[in-house]
This record gives C-alpha cells, sequence and structure tokens, in this order.
C-alpha cells in the first residue's frame, strides 16, 4: 500500500474534529474514544488524507498553541469562501487574513487560527489564471 497522508497533533483530536467537522466537509474514517493524550483521528477533507493525534510529550507529539504557531499550514480551496470563513469565525477561530479578492488573480483567499494553533488558508477560484498570466501580473506589479 502507498499513499500521502498530513500528520498533525493537538491538545485534544476529538475536539478538533467536532471544530473540522462544523468548518469542513469532512468524511471520518476511524476515530478513537480513548483518554485525551490516546485518541487518533484520521479523516478525509477533499479527498485529501489526515491523520490528527493527541499531544503526548511521552511519545514526543508536542502540539503548536496560538502562542507559538508552526509555519506550515493546511490551504483548502472551497465552493463558497465568505460563508467558510464566517463559520469558522462564529467557531471561535483567529482571523489572520480577512476574505481577501484578488480578482486579476481569479481568486479570493483568507487565513486563519483555529485554537488548537493551526494556520488554515482557504481559497475561491472564480475564473481560472494560468501560471504564465499569474507570471506576468506579478512581475507588472513589482515594476510599479
Amino acid at each position: 500500500m502507498v499513499g500521502v497522508e498530513i500528520d498533525i497533533v493537538v491538545k485534544d483530536s476529538l475536539k478538533a474534529l467536532e471544530l473540522y467537522e462544523k468548518i469542513f466537509d469532512i468524511e471520518r474514517v476511524e476515530v478513537s474514544n480513548f483518554p485525551r493524550g490516546e485518541n487518533e483521528v484520521v479523516f478525509t477533507l477533499y479527498d485529501v488524507h489526515f491523520h490528527m493525534l493527541d499531544e503526548n510529550p511521552e511519545f514526543h507529539l508536542i502540539a503548536p498553541n496560538p502562542d507559538d504557531p508552526k509555519t506550515s499550514w493546511v490551504n483548502v480551496t472551497v465552493p463558497d469562501i465568505k460563508e467558510t470563513y464566517a463559520m469558522a469565525m462564529d467557531l471561535g477561530c483567529t482571523e489572520v487574513q480577512p476574505v481577501t479578492e484578488l480578482s486579476d488573480y481569479g481568486v479570493s483567499n483568507a487565513i486563519f487560527m483555529d485554537p488548537f494553533g493551526y494556520i488554515w488558508m482557504l481559497h475561491q477560484v472564480h475564473k481560472e489564471v494560468s501560471h504564465e498570466e499569474r507570471i506576468q501580473l506579478w512581475e507588472e506589479k513589482r515594476k510599479n
């Protein structure tokens, strides 16, 4: 068997799963129900496999926190960015960047940090803009 999954550590994977299910269309694959520190959750988000584990220092599983977020993030392209972002804000996530329309590039994006210290970037594609067009736009912007 081969494949790729994104692994993340949170203080409480069951609480994180509840939050993520309210924001995104999550499909549960495996969910344990042990005392906190021993749980793990496997889920898919738009066909991407995630494996989430409870923080457990004994096993060197240390979760980020809002005062020390990590520099990686999850980038999710969603059908309605305003709805998804509003849901995240209503559920206690912290705004990093509000919904921002980049009309020349054909997208809107936004960034938030969840209560578990993870950064999520949202995208909504409004029109396809080729890589070459994006490079040209960026070069023109740099000249100004």
